[in-house]
């Protein structure tokens, strides 16, 4: 895909560097909590949640191990994303003059997204082996709504601040 935005550096800034370590340590944390409690787990373990937080599908412990494959390949995808923020997509034409502003807005938007799994993964895979242990714990009702919220929120917050910073 070849485009006319100018292609610079953005640089990282605090904010940015925490966010990265934090959804980088929520990765580990998983997968080590995932390495500690594999052996303890029974043969069949929670693999679906209802939007009651209880537990309504099994499968064998083996499909645990997806979590942390699939939260580290999208944690790698974005950041490979955000390695290229010429490319992502805005809705105001990018020129040099705001270019830093919209690719730091990008970035930052991947990056909040990228935390935001990696908790959303690690509560999962705690929830799965806990239930999977015999300690019944359910996500409760809490669960659906934020994940729905984010969901919902995010972009209208995104489409607020980016006519913001482009007037």
């Amino acid at each position: 895909m070849k485009t006319n935005r100018p292609k610079i550096e953005v640089p990282l800034e605090l904010v940015d560097i925490i966010l990265d370590l934090i959804s980088l340590t929520l990765y580990i944390l998983m997968l080590g909590y995932i390495i500690l409690n594999y052996s303890q787990l029974p043969e069949t373990i929670p693999t679906h949640f209802n939007a009651s937080g209880e537990a309504d599908g099994f499968g064998n412990k083996s499909t645990i191990w997806l979590l942390p494959a699939l939260g580290i390949a999208i944690g790698i995808g974005l950041i490979l994303i955000n390695k290229m923020p010429h490319l992502h997509n805005y809705m105001v034409n990018i020129t040099e003059d705001n270019a830093l502003k919209n690719y730091r807005f990008s970035t930052r938007i991947v990056r909040v997204i990228n935390f935001f799994l990696a908790v959303l993964f690690l509560v999962i895979a705690y929830m799965m082996i806990e239930n999977g242990k015999g300690n019944v714990i359910g996500l409760g009702s809490w669960f659906a709504p934020i994940v729905i919220g984010f969901s919902i929120l995010l972009p209208i917050a995104i489409y607020m601040y980016n006519r913001k910073i482009n007037k």
